[in-house]
């Protein structure tokens, strides 16, 4: 029986830096043999963070959010998945309000308040963390490594994939924003030459997702 890949995409712009990063690690996982799903959390039906309801706190619901909305097929696929491959581009130096709210809700179900076992999930599955960004890679390095610990600790093993300094727009000549933080020629060429680079990478992370 092939695995199964659960692929979510917490940015908005479709076919742009953290959407092409997920695709190609979903292609990556599917190139050793994997089934992917993908959920884009911009287009799901509305939902919220977690609402502190401590649903999941009761014993026969322990490990499940109960809140239901439009996460809630969301959570269902990850915890029936062999693996999970979530992106996000950085917004004001987090990650999308969408990425926190699934981030949230599934990191608070496994989580039990005691000493003995802090942890209920029952069946650790491996993580692949995507952020794209306009700042440099190493910027916010502490910050997904914080992400990384935690997904580690409540999902499963985490590995990170950061692009940063990506290429916003096709041509910025062509807008009447000017914006002069940016060097447009410069960020052509990265998205020529490195950005492929972080493809492969991001390919080669999906397809070692179980190794």
């Amino acid at each position: 029986m092939s695995k199964k890949i659960i692929a979510v995409n917490a940015g908005p712009r479709k076919g742009w830096n953290t959407d092409t990063l997920i695709t190609e690690a979903a292609r990556g996982a599917e190139s050793a043999g994997a089934q992917v799903e993908k959920f884009d959390l911009f287009r799901l039906e509305r939902y919220t963070g977690c609402i502190s309801c401590f649903g999941c706190k009761k014993e026969k619901f322990k490990g499940h959010c109960i809140c239901r909305d439009g996460l809630t097929p969301v959570l269902d696929a990850i915890r029936e998945a062999d693996g999970l491959i979530i992106g996000s581009p950085n917004y004001l130096s987090d990650l999308t309000a969408s990425f926190r709210a699934l981030y949230e809700r599934l990191i608070f179900q496994n989580l039990t308040y005691t000493v003995e076992k802090p942890c209920c999930n029952e069946r650790p599955i491996p993580v692949m963390l995507i952020m794209t960004s306009n700042a440099p890679d190493t910027m916010y390095l502490d910050k997904m490594k914080n992400y990384q610990q935690t997904l580690s600790d409540f999902v499963g093993p985490t590995e990170i994939l950061i692009a940063g300094d990506t290429l916003q727009l096709k041509d910025y000549s062509k807008t009447d924003w000017k914006w002069t933080l940016f060097d447009p020629e410069a960020k052509q060429k990265r998205h020529e030459t490195v950005f492929p680079q972080e493809c492969q990478k991001a390919f080669e992370m999906g397809a070692d997702l179980f190794k």
